[in-house]
């Protein structure tokens, strides 16, 4: 009987397993699918991105090397189409003598309100310090932001991005962030061109400061491309760029498919 009992004692319960009755992706096998033509064609997108960088290196770094306010509209654009990764070094110096500039008031004491804050922004966004007192010539008598600044949507978008940047008392950015968006939600819903209007709901929706590199790069080329200023090679350069790297990444979600389906 003791026997019995002990032997009964030292039996393991059967485990039942569950059958993994998993629905199919629905994706389908659409990330498997990663052929010889996609290669080819992410070579000769390659090939482009090095012509088109070479172009652009030589007229936004070189050509327009003295020209303050130009470069920086371009570098500008050149970080939101993200393809300022191709650029590093020669972005850092060029903000290098902006912020030579900006330290000797050369630049700051003439330029516009779009120039003064997208040099600030560009330039905190990279290190520097900089005052927030460039932005006190935009004030009235009465220590307001002067009425006149609301128009300049350019200026107040710039503005406005740059308010994001302020540190713990630094109250003129705290200001200036109150005064564009009340003033930029306005102007939204006002009859403006539809490249501002996209602009001004992007830029309240999700600022710089909280955009995401690749999904901004993505919506600003459609913005970009109807500016009538616009750098052709920067914008070819953005969408070739563009396909490569999501070559790139259906290239690696194809090979993480194919091994997770390995069994």
């Amino acid at each position: 009987m003791s026997i019995q009992v002990c032997a009964a004692a030292q039996s393991k319960p059967e485990i039942i397993r569950r059958t993994a009755n998993f629905p199919p992706s629905i994706w389908g096998d659409r990330l498997m699918n990663y052929d010889s033509q996609d290669i080819i064609t992410n070579a000769r997108n390659q090939e482009e991105v090095e012509e088109l960088k070479e172009v652009v290196r030589r007229e936004v770094f070189t050509t327009s090397a003295g020209d303050f306010s130009h470069q920086l509209k371009l570098i500008d654009a050149i970080q939101r189409l993200g393809v300022a990764y191709h650029f590093e070094s020669e972005i850092e110096e060029a903000l290098e003598r902006m912020h030579a500039a900006f330290h000797d008031h050369d630049f700051s004491d003439d330029g516009d309100l779009y120039n003064v804050a997208l040099g600030f922004r560009l330039l905190r966004q990279h290190g520097y310090k900089i005052s927030c007192d460039v932005f006190n010539k935009f004030k009235d008598e009465n220590g307001s932001f002067k009425e006149c600044l609301i128009v300049d949507v350019p200026g107040m978008l710039s503005l406005y991005e740059a308010g994001h940047l302020g540190i713990r008392g630094e109250e003129i950015l705290d200001e200036a962030l109150a005064f564009t968006t009340t003033h930029l939600d306005s102007a939204a819903k006002a009859h403006l061109s539809y490249e501002h209007a996209e602009q001004i709901t992007q830029a309240l929706e999700r600022p710089l400061r909280k955009d995401l590199e690749r999904v901004c790069a993505r919506r600003y080329m459609s913005i970009y491309q109807d500016e009538a200023s616009h750098n052709e090679p920067l914008l070819k350069l953005a969408k070739f760029d563009f396909n490569l790297v999501q070559s790139l990444h259906k290239n690696e979600l194809s090979e993480i498919t194919r091994c997770g389906g390995k069994k």
